[in-house]
């Protein structure tokens, strides 16, 4: 019996792969040449790429996988988060500086820092909030699934930490979910001009 868990928990339990770091070297050069590059269209689908895919992402954990995994037991908790978190670890914060950084350029190469008041409080909306979705993500959200990803990794996990950690995320995903829609409104008067 004690090899049989043994077995499942080395199964279930997925290690960080610092390899991964080749992924982001490489997602973040494709950042460095389209701001460096003077395509316009590229410096744009960049930015645009990696906000829909760190929008969706962040929709999907905050509305879908969150609400799931805080009503699970503490052994499909584990299963989940432990093959999950090793690759959210790089993706997420990849995804939101590369977002944050082709957006700030995209708009410095599209005039919009130099526009007056009050179209240029539409920039400020867009600045202040990818500016809090930045920190949030990077500042509570990613150690917070770091410290749930090691107690889970822990022979005998602390299933009420766990509990108290996961509702903390949760209630920071909703959150960024949150500014995530609102980020979409900036975005789409944007896109529509100001």
């Amino acid at each position: 019996m004690s090899q049989s868990l043994a077995e499942d928990r080395a199964d279930v339990i997925t290690r960080i792969d610092p390899t991964n770091l080749l992924w982001v070297a490489l997602a973040l050069a494709v950042m460095v040449v389209a701001i460096e590059g003077k395509s316009l269209w590229f410096l744009n689908f960049v930015h645009v790429m990696a906000g829909v895919l760190w929008t969706g992402i962040d929709l999907f954990m905050g509305f879908v996988v969150g609400p799931i995994l805080s009503r699970v037991s503490l052994s499909t908790r584990r299963a989940i988060v432990c093959r999950l978190m090793p690759k959210m670890l790089f993706l997420m914060p990849t995804l939101s500086i590369i977002t944050g950084t082709a957006g700030y350029f995209l708009a410095v190469r599209v005039g919009f820092l130099a526009l007056s008041y009050p179209a240029f409080w539409w920039v400020v909306a867009a600045l202040g909030i990818i500016t809090i979705l930045t920190v949030q993500g990077l500042g509570l959200l990613l150690p917070l699934n770091l410290s749930v990803y090691f107690e889970l990794r822990k022979p005998e996990p602390d299933g009420a930490r766990i509990g108290r950690l996961m509702r903390i995320y949760v209630r920071g995903v909703a959150f960024q979910g949150s500014l995530q829609v609102a980020i979409i409104v900036v975005m789409a008067r944007f896109a529509v001009g100001l």
